[in-house]
């Protein structure tokens, strides 16, 4: 019995969308409004006066919010100005995060179709399980998540760069988007790329670009291993 693997950042949640979405409203959108409220005193005479804020005496520019580029990579600092990276980690993990991981919309219209169909499919010669890369309050976002959309599988696996090794202990076969996990894994396990706009850089012997072909891929992959 193979224990199969599916990954939900990029492969079952479109985080990244997500991501640009809540950056756009909250950090760009609010900043702009911000920038543009100008204050002013009332002098005893009825005139009124701009009032001079700090970074006009000093002539600092204030920093600006705002998207450098498609995200083809998941260093999201490369893609999205933040002042630094404690301010991208509450942004994600702190802030936003039920909104980020608990409310993202699925990768496909019919993506948990796909991937109840799969484990219905499957789970009497495979194991089916859930792994994701999750930190603090992203693990029960995500439940929240794969609870909203229905998900049939009843193993879910979190890891961080601390137990990514344990995580592997659970997978024969890792169906992932993560550009790390398709580089770098043990040479005794079976990567599917599921193909985004931040892996396209990767080859793989394997990948899919949705998860309806993901069941004919294993029954080639089973011929061939």
């Amino acid at each position: 019995m193979k224990k199969i693997g599916i990954e939900i950042n990029g492969v079952l949640r479109d985080t990244i969308g997500k991501f640009k979405q809540l950056y756009e409203k909250h950090m760009i959108e609010s900043n702009d409004v911000e920038s543009t409220d100008k204050t002013y005193e009332l002098t005893f005479s009825g005139d009124t006066e701009d009032v001079v804020e700090m970074n006009e005496v000093s002539n600092v520019k204030p920093f600006k919010y705002e998207i450098l580029s498609d995200v083809s990579s998941l260093e999201l600092d490369k893609h999205f100005t933040f002042q630094s990276k404690e301010e991208l980690y509450s942004f994600m993990y702190e802030d936003y995060t039920m909104e980020l991981f608990g409310h993202s919309p699925s990768t496909e219209t019919l993506t948990f179709n796909y991937l109840n169909d799969l484990y219905l499919n499957l789970r009497d010669e495979n194991e089916l399980l859930i792994v994701s890369d999750e930190i603090g309050r992203s693990k029960p976002s995500s439940l929240f998540f794969l609870s909203k959309f229905g998900c049939l599988l009843e193993q879910i696996v979190f890891y961080s760069n601390l137990t990514k090794n344990s995580m592997w202990n659970n997978v024969d076969i890792l169906l992932t988007a993560n550009p790390d996990l398709l580089l770098n894994h043990p040479s005794d396990k079976i990567v599917v790329k599921f193909n985004t706009d931040y892996n396209k850089h990767i080859n793989s012997e394997y990948q899919i670009s949705s998860l309806s072909e993901f069941e004919g891929l294993l029954k080639t992959i089973n011929t061939y291993v």
